[in-house]
């Protein structure tokens, strides 16, 4: 029995889930949420998980050992798995700048090495790119310290366990507020905040 593309993405998604706990803060997941595609298939192939072959290499097994259609399925489950591990990685306040910065060079070209700086040193101030940072006194919340923190709605609804949709809302707002987060960080020297 073949399943179709959108039942695939909804076990990927369940699975996704699952490993989910609840939270003050929402759905919390765990540091060691990995979603990979391996075992068996029909005609006894088998798919080699991501630790033991790169993944332009597993696409290509899977495309040899599944149809067209199942493919798709395939390359979701493989956007879903990429996209926990983003958020896993950007839990931590390393990661959470390594994120940052893989977002910037790929959607902020013109924004390079001293704006990438200016970033790293007004999020240091802002939150300590902790993702729960929360400000009792005036309510900003997040890495960017969104205030109010529903506008981060804008981005995601997982706004509040989810640092990368903090970190895409930040940067939005230094681009469409600012320009640049050298000038963000140059209001936020004046005044205190941005």
């Amino acid at each position: 029995m073949k399943l179709s593309r959108s039942t695939w993405v909804v076990i990927a998604s369940m699975l996704f889930i699952s490993t989910a706990t609840p939270s003050s803060y929402g759905l919390e997941f765990p540091m060691t949420t990995q979603l990979t595609v391996e075992g068996t298939v029909s005609d006894g192939a088998y798919l080699i998980s991501d630790q033991e072959q790169s993944p332009d290499r597993q696409v290509a097994a899977l495309y040899a050992a599944l149809d067209a259609p199942a493919l798709i399925s395939a390359l979701d489950l493989r956007a879903v798995s990429l996209a926990s591990r983003q958020i896993e990685l950007a839990r931590t306040p390393y990661g959470a700048k390594q994120v940052a910065l893989r977002i910037v060079r790929a959607e902020y070209p013109k924004w390079g090495a001293s704006q990438q700086n200016c970033l790293v040193t007004l999020w240091n101030r802002e939150s300590h790119w902790n993702y729960k940072a929360h400000n009792y006194r005036s309510g900003a919340h997040g890495i960017a310290q969104a205030f109010p923190a529903t506008k981060m709605e804008s981005v995601g609804l997982d706004w509040r366990t989810n640092p990368v949709t903090q970190i895409r809302w930040g940067l939005n707002y230094i681009q469409g507020r600012y320009g640049t987060p050298c000038n963000a960080l140059a209001r936020h020297n004046y005044r205190g905040a941005y």
